[in-house]
């Protein structure tokens, strides 16, 4: 009996509680709180500066030789780039010599693909595939004009590194021309390559 006492007092207490609460003639409705989102997104879109070691050199030497039959230049390199996803990209460049060391001018332009992997938050590892033109001009010291072109594959390799927000230094190396006929060069009549090193700072909008 005792407990059926305390279970019906119980019920009165509610019930007087809905009651009173519907005689003030408002109605209490949860409260709703939407977290606020702040929006980090960046456009995907890029541009950046950089400076290029630049060899062109006969197509039987490499970059590093040191021999007679290539001709070095100092580039100022162009890039524009729009960041597809986290792993993939669109990047053009423009190149043009700005110091020589011998006897040749260059400009080179080329258009990538650019598979990108984040290694860490700042540390990226890339590479570079497209198609682009290559051209190289001056005489040489027998006083033979020296006038080559072609449009071809490229390719490269690098690694940039976020210095600071949406701020990233780079450094790669792209394969910008490859047995490209010369009628006069360093010697005569030889095929020549050109190679690219390129130090770069880039803003990502």
């Amino acid at each position: 009996m005792k407990n059926v006492g305390l279970s019906l007092l119980s019920v009165v207490v509610c019930s007087n509680i809905v009651f009173a609460g519907a005689n003030s003639g408002k109605v209490l409705e949860p409260s709703i709180i939407i977290p606020q989102i702040e929006d980090e997104s960046v456009s995907g879109f890029y541009l950046g500066l950089g400076l290029s070691a630049v060899s062109t050199h006969e197509d039987d030497l490499d970059f590093f030789s040191v021999t007679e039959g290539q001709d070095r230049t100092g580039d100022l390199s162009l890039m524009a780039g729009y960041d597809w996803n986290e792993y993939i990209a669109i990047e053009g460049r423009y190149m043009v010599s700005v110091a020589k060391e011998d006897i040749v001018d260059r400009t080179s332009w080329g258009l990538y693909v650019k598979p990108q992997y984040p290694v860490t938050k700042d540390f990226k590892i890339y590479g570079l595939l497209g198609v682009g033109g290559f051209d190289v001009s001056g005489t040489n010291h027998f006083g033979d004009n020296i006038d080559s072109n072609d449009i071809s594959l490229q390719w490269g390799l690098g690694v940039s590194y976020e210095v600071y927000e949406d701020l990233s230094i780079s450094v790669d190396y792209i394969q910008v021309a490859s047995n490209v006929d010369a009628t006069a060069f360093v010697t005569q009549n030889v095929d020549v390559s050109s190679d690219a090193i390129t130090v770069g700072l880039s803003y990502h909008f």
